[in-house]
């Protein structure tokens, strides 16, 4: 059997997790191409292909793929072994496993995976027997299974990475196996330099040519790179790419930003062949570079229009060839002056490490179907269920993990074109979710807190002791307070309704209250809040932005696009609008160049666009603006945004 045959059936059988009747067309008739006018055992493999694709399709009317297919906003179905990023792959029958260990009675670690036969419904356990190299991906050329380490000079033997304990030296190793991870393993060195790979190996579709994405010490303490191999990973060459800059002191800033320069970057395959790189860097947003070599030569990075701060991005490519981008669409609180900061070492003030991280709370997806020309989404997939949490740092310890944050993901696609992603650190945080793209371009949302604030971003910050791990439980966060909450309905009616007010509190970072909501990203778009300023009432800020900012943030109002401040009089940027204790309806209209604004349907005002936007708008920010106690504050019973777009 030659090697065009045992490709197709390879292909086959990892298209047993696609149960849609269009991907087994495809393949049939990829299969029929391949052995037309071949000999017959070949014709006896199309045989084989069509009984194979019989039994795809009778698994599509199974109950999980019934479940499955009524899944469209994200839904929660488990929780990872291991922060996430390069923990989860597909093996050929379709099982779906994430790797990862727990800790046993003592203090050894346990290599485990978890499983799923039902397409990411349910899971079970089970532990490693043996080496094991953890997720790995198979070869589309020849069918093995392989994956890159990093070892360093000193490893953990009870280090749950145990294949790393097969390697000579130190440096990045490539696993192959032509069982899968738990089969036999062999190992080679192929760069003797240190770094983290944020990701699996991918493997490009219009060349022959494995594409690693790596880190590493370069000329800058972290410079992204990648290994390239064209020999289906018997051998790999090293490319690294410029660093994106340092984060320097400027307004709004009094402090430097952990100097992340460029790391853990993320590459895709374009249709023309084109790569595509995201880098996390310590600016406003991820950087991005391209090659059009396959990964040769890269152009040098530059900003993207994607906002981020400190955190890892996810590029991934549908079956259907649409582009999806995980990230988090946010900007941390503006750096203190480190020198004014108590407990801080001389590493945390410099910034070769954090101080506290503000904005790994929220997690966003996009997704283009022009290949990356222009997006819909922008969607808030996840809030940290522990943002609120006045315990937030000591919860749970730092046995397993750090940082409490919802920031990492890595993502498979499922039957009918849905998508499994797992992202977050902790396992107090960090989860498996599946979820419809669809969703990513509804043109409607709106909430009345008939379900509480599970929508909502209204978390203060107490003061906290700073900067990394010491002997005690907290890394890198503030503990919290919910700020903004409901009330009973003024009205008497039995519901509630959102108050936006200030009450003092020496423990609090900053004493302003807000409260942060997100929409479908449109160019296009309106929006409608119905409010009520009570008697003695000190007003509020009401910003439509781009991008989520802390509900606290003292800033925001100077990177919105649009700013509506509601005074002491009742007026919305000096418009007469609210009565007090009078319920209103505030509308705001906005296209690409311009917005107004209107108070229940009277005459439209205009807004000033204050900061420029590639993206659109997508979040509703409020804030007191009360520079004093304002135990009133101002109530929202209901919004809704909508496009028709």
């Amino acid at each position: 059997m030659n090697s065009s045959a045992n490709n197709l059936i390879q292909q086959l059988r990892i298209t047993t997790n696609e149960s849609s009747s269009r991907r087994v067309d495809s393949e049939m008739q990829d299969a029929s191409r391949l052995v037309k006018s071949r000999t017959r055992w070949q014709v006896a493999i199309l045989c084989l292909a069509i009984g194979m694709a019989s039994e795809m399709l009778a698994a599509s009317d199974s109950p999980a793929t019934d479940m499955l297919r009524g899944i469209f906003a994200p839904r929660v179905v488990g929780v990872p072994p291991e922060n996430a990023c390069r923990g989860l792959m597909v093996m050929p029958d379709g099982e779906i496993r994430h790797y990862g260990f727990r800790h046993d009675a003592g203090k050894h670690l346990q290599p485990v995976y978890i499983s799923s036969r039902d397409h990411g419904l349910s899971w079970r356990e089970f532990p490693v027997i043996g080496l094991t190299a953890g997720s790995m991906v198979r070869s589309p050329w020849s069918g093995d299974f392989l994956t890159i380490l990093c070892k360093p000079k000193r490893v953990d033997a009870e280090s749950w990475q145990t294949a790393l304990n097969m390697c000579d030296g130190s440096g990045f190793f490539v696993f192959r196996s032509a069982q899968g991870p738990e089969g036999s393993l062999t190992n080679s060195l192929i760069n003797r330099h240190m770094g983290f790979m944020a990701r699996l190996p991918l493997a490009l579709r219009q060349r022959r040519q494995w594409v690693q994405p790596i880190q590493r010490r370069g000329e800058s303490p972290n410079q992204p790179g990648v290994l390239l191999s064209n020999d289906d990973g018997a051998t790999w060459r090293e490319v690294l790419l410029p660093s994106p800059p340092a984060h320097k002191i400027e307004w709004p800033h009094e402090g430097v930003r952990w100097q992340n320069y460029g790391c853990e970057p993320t590459v895709v395959e374009l249709s023309n062949g084109r790569l595509w790189m995201l880098i996390r860097t310590s600016q406003d947003c991820h950087y991005e570079a391209f090659s059009d070599d396959g990964g040769n030569s890269w152009t040098t990075p530059v900003p993207s229009r994607f906002y981020a701060t400190i955190t890892m991005p996810l590029l991934f490519r549908m079956s259907d060839g649409r582009l999806l981008v995980v990230w988090n669409n946010s900007t941390p609180l503006p750096e203190l002056k480190h020198e004014s900061q108590p407990g801080l070492n001389k590493s945390e003030r410099e910034g070769t490490s954090e101080d506290f991280f503000t904005n790994r709370d929220v997690l966003h997806a996009a997704i283009s179907a022009d290949e990356g020309r222009t997006w819909r989404g922008f969607r808030e997939l996840y809030l940290n269920e522990r943002r609120n949490d006045g315990d937030f740092r000591a919860s749970g310890g730092n046995r397993e993990s750090l940082d409490k944050s919802i920031h990492q993901s890595q993502a498979v696609e499922l039957p009918g074109k849905k998508i499994l992603l797992a992202f977050g650190q902790h396992p107090l945080c960090r989860r498996l979710m599946i979820f419809d793209p669809d969703w990513l371009l509804e043109n409607h949302r709106e909430d009345n807190f008939a379900y509480g604030l599970g929508g909502w971003s209204v978390q203060q910050y107490l003061k906290s002791v700073p900067g990394n791990f010491r002997g005690v439980s907290g890394h890198c966060a503030y503990n919290r307070r919910a700020g903004a909450s409901l009330i009973p309905h003024p009205d008497g009616l039995p519901r509630e309704v959102l108050q936006v007010a200030r009450h003092p509190d020496p423990r609090l970072l900053h004493e302003v209250e807000g409260a942060v909501w997100n929409f479908p990203c449109w160019q296009r778009g309106s929006l409608k809040l119905r409010l009520r300023m009570p008697q003695g009432s000190k007003g509020m800020q009401i910003c439509l932005v781009d991008r989520w900012f802390n509900p606290v943030d003292p800033v925001v109002s100077r990177f919105a696009q649009y700013v509506m401040r509601l005074d002491l009089a009742g007026s919305i940027n000096a418009v007469p609008a609210l009565k007090p204790d009078t319920w209103a309806e505030l509308e705001v209209r906005w296209d690409q160049n311009s917005a107004r604004f209107s108070i229940g349907g009277d005459a439209w005002h205009e807004l000033l666009r204050v900061f420029p936007t590639r993206n659109g708008i997508s979040y509703l920010h409020l804030q007191s603006a009360a520079s004093e106690a304002d135990p009133q504050g101002v109530l929202i019973e209901s919004v809704a945004a909508s496009s028709s777009d």
